[in-house]
């Protein structure tokens, strides 16, 4: 199996896995959310019209994924906070960023289809 790193610590694999974990459209939109604050659990069933159970689902596989943090509330530890990673998500954009940089694309075409290989192609493959 071919793996291509894209840093030091990140594989094509380990994004995959990232970039699954938002693919869900509930879970991108709870990460959405958080986008702009941190909320409680009860907040959010409020803006999104979600129970909370289901959003406490999302929560922690979007906190097994290290894109966001949880604090328990200094005063009454029932209450839990969440925000969104700024460190994982600053990663995430720069790796993102530079995989899906224009740079990347080379100016070369392919090998076989170069003018002089197109009559040595086509008699190895007839």
């Amino acid at each position: 199996m071919l793996t291509m790193t894209l840093s030091p610590t990140k594989s094509i694999e380990e994004i995959a896995v990232t970039l699954k974990v938002l693919a869900d459209p509930t879970r991108l939109r709870i990460f959405n959310l958080l986008m702009g604050g941190e909320r409680c659990n009860c907040e959010m069933g409020g803006l999104l019209g979600l129970a909370p159970n289901l959003i406490s689902h999302h929560l922690g596989i979007l906190r097994g994924s290290g894109l966001i943090d949880a604090r328990r509330d200094t005063n009454d530890a029932r209450w839990i906070y969440y925000s969104v990673n700024r460190e994982a998500l600053s990663d995430l954009g720069d790796l993102l960023s530079a995989f899906l940089s224009p740079s990347r694309l080379p100016e070369v075409a392919p090998s076989c289809c170069s003018p002089a290989n197109v009559d040595t192609f086509s008699m190895s493959h007839e």
